[in-house]
């Protein structure tokens, strides 16, 4: 069998995989370059110099570069004025929209769209709007951004990588921003003046506030002295249960631990404060004993209070008496005086006055009872380890200190139970954790946080730091000074030395999927020009349209990587792509940088899905979002992208 034929083969199984979804990209990218590796179409001595590649150290660069901007606090100063924007949708728009495109530019544009989604959500939520209308328009906002510069989306590092390795020039740092630009500021004004109303309201699920309205299932369930439960640890608790209802607090007397620091056994009189609806209410009641409401004590001193609060039938009699006996003396307005009118009604004033203290008092401990409890929402994100994984199999407890409240899916929240549901990315997850290390068990588990935060401002040096690295990086890429992948690498270095990112962050910025689908489908895109796949397939579109028009068969070319897009990760998209945008080329005997362009332009711009690109995933959840409402925006700006970007290519890049 010929080596084209066996890379059709193996390329027709890979791309099948990446389309079905059931094993994690990364993974099925490893095994089509395993696969190419048995077959002989990569020699085993060259199977793994695509980690090594230029594109790859570039896009880890630019990774932990992105994570500095957000620990110094710059993007933050930027999220600070957007939500200054007011309650008014257009103006909101075009801060959020307009703001991603240019951070996309710059940076990772997954990392723009995670920072700005936080300030999405809570501008959606202070003005009491629908987050649907907002988090779409951010996601298609970050795609057009990435389409600027060379570090703002992967396939342009990959396409400039590729035209270097034909003709020993890579595309520079700002090669793509004529027609990244214009492309850009297209889709935005349509996004901001049109494309937002193609957008589902989904006022009714949206909301992470109704998806999870914890204050209705917020419930003390107390230990009795007849109780199961005495004696038994949490775990002990959860293990009799057969099931995981969050315990977010224990109150023994005056004290409050957190569910997931409470170590002990649980006595007698001791509250739990769970998350629990009616059915997990009743399996506690029946399998541990507790029963919902207050004790006897608790009950004979709200009686009492009950009691003070009511005025007595003496008070009442003594201030009729008062009122009827005294004589009231006007003033010259006809105003009572205040000695006179301040009397009536005194000692029940006094009684009433005694019950709202004690009121006052126990509102105070309640409130003492909650403080601090960490609850937080998150997404799941597309290279999470969480996905199609349970609370069980993944130790959320045990391994990271997290209860998980409650999961919600399409904008609703699920009712199944918990240990049951295997998660998928774009979940939206109820959160509880310890206030230290909550935040670094979400980024190991990958998850993004959606609660409202407070926007630190960073350290003003590292501020300035941080943006005078990256500067010094990109003037030494636009004078020829260094490669890409060798100044971005040094800034990271710098930021790294300089104490603007801590090295445990920087690694976890980099996303290890990413990296791996890299390493492993360069050598397979390698393969497909070798083996003359490329050169066969490009032969054929010759011979399909030999008597049309040349930008044709590029609309043509466009319109499929677009579409591979939408199905398969991007990068992939561009690396199965390129060879055969070269080959095009030089079956035509024109120049290669139009062809190269137009699968960069095309491979950034999955729109018609929610699983072409991580933005489009990440939104998914948070704004209800269903798979079939992403084409309804996604097709005019597809179209619109196309319109625009082939003549600026054309313009901009000559055949």
């Amino acid at each position: 069998m010929a080596d084209h034929t066996l890379m059709f083969i193996v390329l027709g199984l890979t791309l099948a995989a990446f389309v079905w979804g059931r094993f994690r990209f990364d993974l099925v990218a490893l095994g089509a370059l395993l696969a190419s590796i048995m077959l002989g179409l990569v020699p085993g001595d060259e199977a793994f110099f695509g980690f090594g590649h230029p594109a790859v150290v570039t896009v880890a660069a630019v990774l932990v570069l992105s994570r500095g901007f957000e620990r110094s606090g710059v993007v933050d100063v930027i999220a600070e004025q957007v939500l200054r924007v007011g309650d008014r949708l257009l103006l909101q728009l075009v801060a959020l929209t307009g703001t991603v495109v240019v951070l996309s530019g710059f940076m990772n544009n997954v990392g723009a769209l995670a920072l700005l989604l936080p300030v999405a959500m809570r501008l959606a939520r202070e003005h009491d709007a629908s987050p649907s209308l907002l988090l779409m328009p951010l996601a298609f906002g970050s795609l057009l951004g990435g389409l600027m510069t060379l570090i703002g989306t992967p396939p342009n590092i990959i396409i400039s990588s590729y035209r270097g390795s034909l003709a020993d020039d890579n595309f520079g740092m700002f090669a793509f921003f004529p027609v990244g630009a214009a492309v850009a500021l297209a889709g935005l004004v349509f996004i901001v003046l049109f494309g937002w109303r193609l957008v589902p309201k989904r006022a009714d699920k949206a909301s992470t506030a109704e998806m999870f309205d914890t204050a209705n299932y917020l419930v003390e369930m107390r230990v009795g002295e007849d109780s199961k439960a005495v004696g038994w640890t949490l775990r002990e608790l959860q293990r009799e249960l057969e099931e995981t209802v969050p315990v977010l607090a224990v109150v023994r007397g005056e004290q409050r631990r957190a569910g997931h620091a409470f170590l002990g056994v649980l006595k007698e009189d001791d509250v739990l404060l769970v998350e629990a609806g009616p059915e997990e209410m009743k399996l506690l009641e029946d399998k541990a004993g507790l029963y919902l409401g207050v004790g006897p004590k608790e009950q004979e001193d709200q009686e009492n209070e009950a009691q003070a609060d009511k005025p007595s039938p003496d008070a009442i009699h003594g201030a009729n008496e008062a009122e009827n006996d005294e004589p009231v003396a006007c003033g010259n307005d006809g105003a009572l005086p205040e000695a006179n009118s301040s009397k009536q009604g005194n000692v029940a004033e006094q009684s009433r006055n005694k019950g709202r203290d004690s009121r006052k008092k126990e509102a105070t401990r309640r409130a003492a009872d909650t403080e601090g409890l960490e609850l937080i929402e998150a997404v799941v994100r597309n290279d999470s380890m969480m996905i199609n994984r349970t609370v069980t199999q993944l130790r959320l407890q045990n391994q990271y200190g997290l209860h998980l409240v409650a999961v919600a899916r399409d904008g609703g929240r699920l009712k199944q139970r918990l240990r049951d549901i295997r998660f998928r990315p774009g979940d939206v997850l109820l959160l509880q954790g310890g206030e230290s290390n909550l935040s670094e068990s979400l980024a190991t588990l990958g998850c993004l946080p959606l609660a409202r935060r407070n926007l630190p401002m960073g350290q003003p040096r590292m501020l300035l730091v941080s943006i005078a690295v990256f500067a010094v990086a990109i003037l030494a890429m636009l004078l020829d000074l260094l490669p890409a992948a060798v100044a971005l690498t040094a800034a990271a270095l710098v930021s790294l030395l300089v104490g603007v990112l801590p090295l445990r962050e920087a690694y976890q910025a980099i996303d290890g999927p990413v990296i791996v689908l890299l390493g492993a489908m360069i050598p397979v895109g390698q393969a497909l020009e070798t083996s003359g796949g490329a050169a066969l397939l490009a032969d054929s579109l010759l011979a399909a349209g030999e008597h049309w028009p040349i930008v044709v068969l590029l609309v043509g070319l466009f319109a499929i990587s677009m579409l591979l897009s939408n199905v398969i990760n991007n990068a992939a998209a561009a690396l199965l792509m390129a060879p055969i945008a070269a080959s095009l080329a030089e079956g035509f005997d024109a120049s290669v940088d139009p062809f190269l362009m137009v699968v960069a332009v095309s491979a950034s711009c999955a729109f018609l899905t929610p699983i072409g690109h991580q933005s489009n995933t990440l939104v998914m959840g948070p704004g209800g979002y269903r798979f079939g409402d992403y084409w309804k925006l996604g097709l005019p700006l597809s179209l619109l992208v196309m319109a625009v970007g082939l003549p600026m290519i054309l313009l901009v890049w000559p055949l």
